[in-house]
């Protein structure tokens, strides 16, 4: 692992919160309301990608005649209904101390997620993180969605780090290979609800987050 680090780079879903789940669950409900068979595979090749982007390859792959941003919308609506009446929603283990860990080392820590920015903040709102990071990007506000690199060099830039003075914590190929694009040290987080992954291009693949700090 490389010494010289100023700026660590989330993602969020999938390594920050297991929410997943959620999301997928969101995603499929919207699918069935559409009559459309997604595979595991189409599935697969969306993760890390916006809901926008999302929405809009599956409306060209299927040609359908919805407005992608209304699909959105729908989809969002669903998943907000998943996250508040779901008690069990956690964190995912050992990222809180892993958060402040950095925090306390004086890392600036942004957060850069292709949810858009009302779920961040539900998210930073009820598990209270808004007090470690310096910034939040969502890719749904980006020109570009994962896995172009435009979300992780506006990370870098508003960390004032160089890229080779940042890592980035990823769970997903997309966020993984636009990590690479940005010429990032990336770390692969290997969620265990997350099965449709294979983080092969990460620099290092970890499944706990003792794992990390044993490596700073």
């Amino acid at each position: 692992m490389k010494q010289n680090i100023k700026c660590v780079i989330f993602d969020m879903d999938g390594v920050i919160i297991d929410s997943e789940q959620l999301h997928k669950k969101a995603y499929f409900e919207t699918f069935e309301s559409l009559g459309v068979d997604v595979s595991e595979d189409l599935y697969s090749s969306l993760t890390g990608s916006s809901t926008l982007n999302a929405f809009q390859k599956l409306v060209s792959h299927f040609n359908l005649n919805q407005n992608p941003e209304d699909l959105v919308l729908d989809k969002r609506r669903r998943y907000v209904n998943f996250f508040e009446n779901d008690p069990n929603l956690k964190l995912i283990n050992g990222v809180e101390d892993i958060i402040r860990y950095f925090y306390e080392k004086g890392y600036t820590l942004i957060l850069a997620s292709s949810s858009a920015m009302v779920n961040i903040n539900r998210v930073f709102n009820r598990f209270n993180l808004h007090q470690y990071f310096k910034a939040k990007i969502s890719g749904a506000d980006l020109k570009a969605s994962k896995p172009h690199p435009e979300i992780f060099e506006k990370a870098a830039d508003l960390g004032e780090a160089n890229r080779d003075e940042c890592i980035v914590i990823e769970d997903s190929d997309n966020g993984i290979k636009a990590a690479n694009d940005a010429n990032i040290f990336v770390v692969g987080y290997n969620n265990p609800l997350v099965t449709n992954q294979t983080l092969k291009n990460a620099d290092m693949v970890i499944s706990d987050y003792v794992e990390l700090k044993a490596h700073l």
